[in-house]
């Protein structure tokens, strides 16, 4: 089935792309060479398989994926095109320079910075603007923090709907499985789903509706994902590295309970 043609994107007058620091050809420099270093790693550790190439953009767009784990990015990194041009939207932090994670994400200039503890929602618009504006898609964690359940899809910040109808470019769902515990060339399934387009304006009740068409695609492609036992030794320690606790009690005691029982079969 073919993609349905998006509407073009408004350009941005003020706002920049992200390491705009650096010159253009250091960033597209840095673009290719995290992207093919990046699907080397991951291939050689995983078995990563797309379901719904067809459904790739080929124009702007916003990609709202599911989230299982840190890896997802990277993940992503290796099947998607590499034209047009990937951006990530966060992680949410107010400073890129701290933390591994964030430091590889600000160097390959793939990443919109959103600093939760400031009021910058204004600037983070004309961030995202920009990126469409170049030509590229934006990919955005649509449930912010990592879960339990593979075959689960916890609710939806509205962030991914409003950027979508403010711009009126399509939302593709993402859904992938198998990374909740990483283990060495598990398959990970990545399931590219029907473009969700945006109608009307950015209002709060438009908002509303399209984040629900959103969650309820997402939910559907991940309903037979099976859950995996939690690993130990180096892929357990992989898994959890970099991971940001969801925030939910009694999600986080389950995961805890996850990790010690395998340790013990270990």
């Amino acid at each position: 089935m073919s993609e349905p043609q998006p509407a073009t994107a408004r350009p941005s007058r003020r706002g920049t792309l992200p390491r705009s620091d650096l010159p253009a050809w250091r960033r597209t420099i840095r673009y290719y060479v995290s992207r093919l270093l990046i699907t080397a790693v991951v291939r050689l550790l995983l078995d990563v398989r797309v379901e719904g190439r067809e459904r790739f953009a080929r124009r702007p767009a916003i990609y709202c994926f599911s989230h299982l784990g840190w890896t997802d990015p990277f993940i992503l990194m290796t099947v998607l095109p590499l034209r047009p041009r990937l951006f990530f939207f966060g992680p949410k932090e107010e400073d890129m320079s701290t933390g591994g994670r964030n430091r590889l994400m600000s160097w390959t200039g793939a990443s919109v910075p959103f600093k939760p503890g400031r009021n910058d929602l204004l600037d983070t618009v004309r961030r995202v603007e920009a990126v469409f504006a170049a030509g590229g898609v934006l990919a955005i964690a649509g449930e912010g923090r990592i879960h339990v359940h593979e075959s689960e899809i916890t609710p939806l910040q509205e962030g991914t709907a409003y950027f979508a109808l403010r711009s009126g470019l399509p939302i593709i769902p993402v859904a992938i499985s198998g990374n909740s515990w990483l283990k060495f060339r598990r398959r990970i399934r990545v399931r590219i789903g029907e473009p969700v387009a945006p109608e009307g304006r950015p209002s709060r009740e438009a908002v509303e509706v399209l984040t629900v068409r959103t969650w309820t695609a997402l939910r559907a492609m991940v309903a037979d994902a099976p859950d995996f036992p939690a690993t130990s030794g180096f892929f357990g320690w992989l898994t959890e590295v970099f991971n940001d606790w969801t925030g939910d009690p009694d999600a986080d005691r389950e995961r805890a309970a996850q990790r010690e029982a395998a340790r013990r079969r270990a």
